[in-house]
């Protein structure tokens, strides 16, 4: 250990070698400090590049990792999960980073031709998604949009993106990164922006659950430890509380829960709340954090098409079913319209949607124990295999189920009435007011009704206060384009923390975030066709390999994913001939 770590009081249960070892990574990344802050922006991205050739040859091991950690065996239908929400992930966000820093590098701004005009309320809008021409092919349909907070013009935005990167030689510390166990691109991706967006070196304590990653970990991202920007650490709680009250870390980010976050910043002994109540927290460093969310999905009434229905059932089932539900992100209650005459024939494809997802372990530790709150808090819930579907009446008490996020296999319905303007307003009231947390929001809507709404529709997105929200799409679409942003909606604080407090990912290294709005196709490939699609966008995506019910999901996810890592016209033309069969 060197003179430049200062350690951090002994933590119960954590011996002395423990304590060394952790003290001496952070005097590593201390010293490694000095380096990064040596590099030219040009030479940053040159040290991305390797770690991309890296995350390319393990992008298999990977995959086959993650989804032994969760009980998904060599067959199973939903394994390419773990290819998209991993290197492939990963790998985007190195590209567009790679991009960013480059241009920096030459003197260019990040937004050079990036277009930027005005969202309401005043507020500039960067148009973030797609900027290749390979995503506008394989993407088709699908936008993506950084809203900046009110009074930001498009002037400033351009002259303050880059964040850190406009200040190089200006190191930020050794930060914290207490990583998400959920989704096995999270820490990095997490990392990536400690580096990047605040130029601090940065100690990653991975999740138990994600042990088994560590090794695929140290070889994909050697070329950031080697010089010791990152340093990778396992432990449990004890090791956690030590590195939180280290004083030679200068700040902490956390993907967890809302708990975890209060047991850091206040404690968890006797005087936890009076600290709170006095605000004087225990923690004595900045924190930023994502925390998740009950996570709505708006379901605006239309004239759908029996086509329609189910399509959208479908997507409704995976955002709930997706990683078994162990996802900040995972929808969580649908409002619909008791006035919509489809409801019924809606219902029912929703529980057959939801019904006929293929089966999968509950694995992320806790969730069985909520799923059993869930079933106590509504024993008249529809069971359906391994999951749950809460259908609520007037008289039910939505009070459970809209401020628990349940992480496990739960999903909610919930009607308000009216149609039209006054449904949608209603919806994003009831989304606003009666939902916990502020992180995402899904909003389905055919094109002719949204057409018919006019400038009232995007009023109302305005006013849908989320840090991500999604147009007829998922906000995990959200989650893995990196040059839009992820976080909660600006306005936490340690007291009442919410959703959490920042953004990460933003490849574009955005300054005043105020949300993401992705926008995509109401119907895919071929019914996504002009004559077909009343007005709506075009898209070359049938199914989309996301998809739960996706039945080449598996093998269009890895595809991609080995086609993003090494190109090749022959695996992407092999890719898109199994998307058409999904």
């Amino acid at each position: 250990m060197t003179s430049a770590t200062t350690p951090a009081p002994a933590s119960a249960g954590l011996d002395d070698a423990v304590r060394e070892r952790l003290d001496d990574a952070i005097a590593d990344l201390t010293e490694g400090g000095r380096t990064w802050s040596a590099l030219t922006v040009a030479q940053r991205a040159t040290v991305l590049r390797a770690v991309r050739t890296n995350v390319a040859a393990s992008a298999e091991e990977w995959a086959h990792t993650a989804n032994a950690s969760k009980g998904l065996n060599g067959g199973h239908p939903l394994r390419g999960e773990e290819w998209l929400s991993g290197p492939y992930s990963v790998m985007g966000a190195l590209d567009a980073y790679i991009e960013t820093l480059s241009r920096m590098g030459e003197g260019r701004n990040p937004l050079e031709g990036v277009r930027i005009d005005r969202a309401p309320g005043g507020r500039a809008r960067v148009h973030a998604f797609p900027l290749t021409g390979l995503d506008k092919f394989l993407l088709s349909g699908f936008t993506g949009e950084v809203w900046l907070e009110p009074g930001t013009t498009p002037r400033t935005a351009r002259a303050s993106a880059g964040l850190a990167q406009r200040t190089p030689t200006e190191f930020g510390g050794v930060g914290l990164v207490l990583g998400a166990g959920n989704v096995t691109s999270i820490p990095i991706l997490d990392v990536l922006y400690e580096l990047l967006a605040h130029n601090r070196t940065a100690l990653l304590k991975v999740n138990p659950t994600q042990d088994s990653l560590v090794p695929v970990f140290e070889h994909a991202f050697a070329p950031l430890i080697e010089p010791g920007f990152l340093r990778i650490v396992r432990g449990a709680g004890d090791v956690g509380a030590y590195l939180t009250a280290h004083k030679s870390l200068v700040h902490v980010h956390i993907t967890g829960s809302a708990a975890t976050f209060d047991a850091i910043v206040w404690g968890t002994d006797a005087a936890a709340k009076r600290r709170r109540r006095e605000d004087r927290p225990k923690l004595k460093k900045p924190i930023t954090a994502e925390l998740g969310g009950v996570s709505p999905i708006i379901v605006v009434p239309g004239d759908w098409s029996d086509a329609d229905i189910t399509f959208h059932a479908e997507h409704i089932a995976t955002m709930r079913l997706q990683n078994s539900g162990h996802n900040c992100i995972a929808g969580q209650m649908v409002v619909m319209s008791q006035d919509w005459p489809q409801r019924e024939q809606f219902h029912a494809a929703l529980r057959r949607a939801y019904a006929q997802a293929p089966e999968r372990p509950i694995w992320y530790p806790g969730s069985s124990t909520r799923m059993d709150s869930a079933n106590a808090d509504y024993p008249d819930a529809l069971v359906l295999g391994d999951r749950l579907l809460v259908e609520l009446d007037a008289d039910d008490d939505a009070s459970a189920i809209e401020n628990t996020e349940y992480f496990a296999p739960v999903l909610g319905v919930v009607e308000l009435p009216g149609t039209g303007q006054s449904f949608l307003d209603a919806a994003i009231a009831h989304a606003n007011e009666k939902l916990h947390g502020t992180l995402g929001a899904n909003l389905l809507i055919d094109p002719v009704t949204q057409k018919q709404l006019g400038s009232g529709f995007e009023r109302a997105i305005s006013e849908l206060h989320y840090g991500s929200i999604a147009i007829n799409a998922w906000t995990a679409f959200g989650f893995i384009i990196p040059t839009l942003t992820w976080g909660a909606y600006p306005g936490s604080t340690t007291a009442d923390v919410g959703s959490g407090i920042g953004v990460v990912h933003n490849a574009l290294l955005l300054d005043g975030v105020e949300r993401s709005v992705i926008r995509g196709p109401f119907r895919p490939l071929p019914r996504s066709l002009p004559l077909l699609n009343g007005g709506g966008r075009f898209t070359i995506l049938p199914k989309p390999p996301w998809f739960v019910t996706a039945r080449t999901g598996a093998v269009v996810s890895e595809g991609l994913t080995r086609f993003r890592a090494k190109g090749g016209v022959l695996t992407l033309a092999k890719t898109l001939l199994q998307a058409l069969r999904a």
